[in-house]
């Protein structure tokens, strides 16, 4: 069974109406990310920031998958995929995936102040100031925010050495680590990317680019893969 090793970016979640803070020239639903998406934000202001992050939570629960998030999740009917996502959403489980690595967290787990790999679920889309970990610390967003490291990223960088088709889905390829992700995907691997708007920086000749939006370009694809 080929292995499927599909990227995707906030392209695929905003059609399903989550905003990105680089819709609004930094700004994420009116905040800018300085205040609510970095450590020393934490410090400077834990209330603002769990505040922000329970709106976003809250949004995320509201949202459904879309047929982007189905599409994918049909592959794994004759490929073995695995989905990286730089998103902090649940989408691609509840739209059926069920290898999904998120570079960036997740938004319906909560973590530990003082261990990072303390991380708990969340009920419902509140998280309180004075909830605590084991340990005694102050539960935050189990988010990756701006300044921090990246986890997942070498586990991530060796599931694109495996793959035998990857698929770019709904990213700009401006946020690193992720967006070097690509470099670690043999140059003979066949290689997709659906964006509206490609992104302008070189993808060389390899990328066969479908300039559609997630929702009509990755059924499209799947449809076309599913045959092959």
């Amino acid at each position: 069974m080929k292995k499927v090793v599909v990227l995707t970016g906030a392209g695929i979640s905003a059609e399903s109406g989550l905003k990105t803070f680089r819709d609004s020239d930094g700004l994420w639903e009116g905040y800018d990310i300085q205040e609510v998406a970095t450590p020393q934000a934490w410090d400077w202001n834990p209330k603002l920031v769990q505040e922000f992050y329970n709106m976003r939570r809250k949004a995320c629960i509201e949202a459904s998958p879309n047929t982007a998030h189905y599409a994918l999740a049909k592959l794994e009917d004759k490929y073995d995929v695995t989905v990286i996502t730089q998103n902090i959403d649940d989408l691609h489980e509840r739209g059926g995936s069920t290898n999904v690595v998120h570079l960036h967290g997740i938004i319906t787990r909560s973590q530990s102040s003082e261990d990072a790999e303390l991380t708990y679920p969340i009920d419902g889309w509140e998280l309180k100031m004075g909830e605590q970990c084991e340990l005694g610390s102050q539960l935050r967003p189990h988010v990756v925010w701006f300044g921090e490291d990246v986890p997942m990223i070498s586990t991530a960088m060796d599931i694109c050495r495996q793959a035998d088709i990857f698929i770019l889905v709904g990213s700009s390829l401006a946020v690193y680590p992720a967006a070097g992700l690509i470099n670690f995907v043999r140059r003979e691997v066949p290689k997709y990317i659906i964006d509206p708007k490609i992104p302008s920086i070189s993808l060389g000749d390899s990328f066969i680019k479908i300039e559609e939006k997630a929702t009509i370009g990755v059924p499209e694809l799947v449809e076309e893969l599913l045959v092959i």
